[in-house]
């Protein structure tokens, strides 16, 4: 059984999954508005991510019979300034999302949860993969700069990119 502050948190943390798919989801309209599909397929992959997260935490908030909530979504950001200005706001926004996983995974050790703490460890190590992968792109678009041919050609290796449900493998799933 989750303790109610843990109950608590972990569905503020589902709001911020949705909130966070909405968030990349607005940014792959963004990036289809400028005639980038590869970059808006890549961010269409990170919104059909974080609503896999949120189910994860739905899900688990219910099999330790908990109440799962769903709140409100606040609005999410519509416009940039730059291609390299999204993936700014995107690695900060990851960033976030660590802090809290982080966050979580301190209360489930104050509340000496176990099975949370178990469960947590899966977002913990997604949350290592999803900076690197954010950082790596953050990197090559300030080695690029404006060089459209350099723009176009990472538009066309991000479009490769392939939605796997990660939280469907392993043990937590």
């Amino acid at each position: 059984m989750l303790s109610k502050l843990l109950e608590k948190e972990i569905n503020d943390q589902i709001n911020y999954e949705f909130w966070s798919a909405q968030l990349y989801l607005s940014m792959s309209a963004h990036f289809s508005d400028l005639g980038l599909p590869g970059f808006a397929h890549w961010m269409y992959i990170q919104y059909q991510e974080e609503t896999t997260h949120a189910i994860k935490f739905f899900n688990y908030v219910i099999e330790r019979g908990g109440k799962a909530e769903v709140q409100p979504i606040k609005a999410v950001p519509t416009n940039w300034d730059s291609v390299l200005g999204v993936f700014e706001e995107t690695m900060e926004h990851e960033q976030k999302v660590t802090a809290r996983i982080n966050h979580l995974a301190d209360t489930a050790v104050a509340e000496k949860d176990h099975a949370t703490q178990s469960m947590l460890r899966w977002f913990i190590d997604e949350q290592v993969e999803e900076e690197a992968n954010v950082k790596a792109i953050v990197d090559t678009l300030k080695l690029v700069k404006d060089n459209g041919y350099a723009i176009y050609s990472l538009d066309k290796e991000l479009a490769a990119r392939v939605f796997v449900d990660s939280t469907q493998t392993g043990s937590n799933a």
